[in-house]
C-alpha cells in the first residue's frame, strides 16, 4: 500500500491544493493527515473541507482543539492565540463537527500516529534525540509517523535530523520515526509546502517538497487581520 502523509496545514489552502495535486499525480492508496488543519492561516473552513473528503486517517492537533474549544486559548500565546481566535469565529458548523470527531493519535497495522508525540500528542515537539527514542520505545510500531514541529524529519534508533527535498528512507532498515513537515508553515528554512510519500510494500518512504503561491497565502491573512508575522513568516520557512 502507497500512502501519503501530511501535517499541519495550519488554513493555508493554497499549500494544501498544491500538495493535493502532486499527490493526484503519484496516485496513492490512502492520504493520511497527522493534524492541525486549522490556526494561522485564513482558510480553515476550506482545509478542513478537503482533508475530511480523502483521508482515510486524520488526526487532530493542538490548534484543532483549541479551536473546536477542547484545550483553551490561554494555553496558547501571542499571535497563535489570536489566530486560534479568530478560527473559532470563522469555523463552520459542519467543520467544527469534523473536527471534535478527530483524536490526537492513531494507527494502522504496523504504523503508530501522533500529532506530537508518543508521551504526549498533543503538545510534546519531537525535536531531540530524546525525544525521538522515547517515543519510538512507547509506541512500540515499527514505524511512528509524527507532526506538529513543522519540520520534515527523519530518526532511527541510530541517527537523526532533518530530511529535505528528496530524502529517501529504507524502512526496513529498523523502527524508524517521521516528521512529513508542514503543508502551510514550514518551520526548516524551506518555505516549499512539506508532505511525505510511503510505499509500506516496498518498506520505502520519500520526503517530498511542492512550490504554492506564497504571496496570495500572505494576502488572504492581511485582509483577515490575522497578526502581520503569520504572513511574513511563510516565505522564510521559519
Amino acid at each position: 500500500m502507497r500512502v501519503a502523509v501530511i501535517s499541519d496545514v495550519h488554513g493555508n489552502l493554497h499549500a494544501l491544493e498544491a500538495v493535493l495535486a502532486a499527490i493526484d499525480a503519484e496516485g496513492p492508496d490512502e492520504l493520511w493527515c497527522l493534524g492541525d488543519l486549522v490556526g494561522y492561516g485564513a482558510r480553515p473552513n476550506e482545509c478542513c473541507e478537503a482533508v475530511a473528503g480523502r483521508a482515510a486517517i486524520c488526526l487532530a492537533g493542538n490548534h484543532d482543539l483549541a479551536v473546536i474549544g477542547t484545550i483553551d486559548l490561554l494555553e496558547f500565546g501571542g499571535d497563535a492565540a489570536v489566530a486560534a481566535g479568530w478560527s473559532r469565529e470563522v469555523l463552520a458548523d459542519e467543520q467544527r463537527a469534523w473536527l471534535e470527531s478527530l483524536q490526537p493519535q492513531g494507527r494502522r497495522d504496523d504504523v503508530a500516529l501522533y500529532h506530537g508525540s508518543a508521551r504526549d500528542p498533543v503538545w510534546e515537539y519531537v525535536l531531540s534525540d530524546e525525544s525521538a527514542k522515547a517515543t519510538l520505545d512507547l509506541a512500540e510500531a515499527p514505524l511512528v509517523l509524527v507532526g506538529h514541529s513543522h519540520m520534515a524529519l527523519l530518526a532511527t534508533d541510530a541517527v537523526g535530523g532533518l530530511a529535505p527535498d528528496g530524502t529517501e528512507v529504507d524502512l526496513a532498515g529498523g523502527r524508524t520515526l517521521l516528521n512529513p513537515g508542514s503543508v502551510g508553515q514550514p518551520r526548516d528554512g524551506d518555505p516549499r509546502a512539506a508532505w511525505l510519500l510511503l510505499d509500506l510494500d516496498a518498506q520505502r518512504a520519500e520526503f517530498r517538497r511542492q512550490e504554492y503561491d506564497i504571496e496570495r497565502t500572505q494576502t488572504e491573512i492581511r485582509e483577515a487581520g490575522l497578526p502581520e508575522l503569520l504572513a511574513a513568516r511563510l516565505a522564510l520557512g521559519q
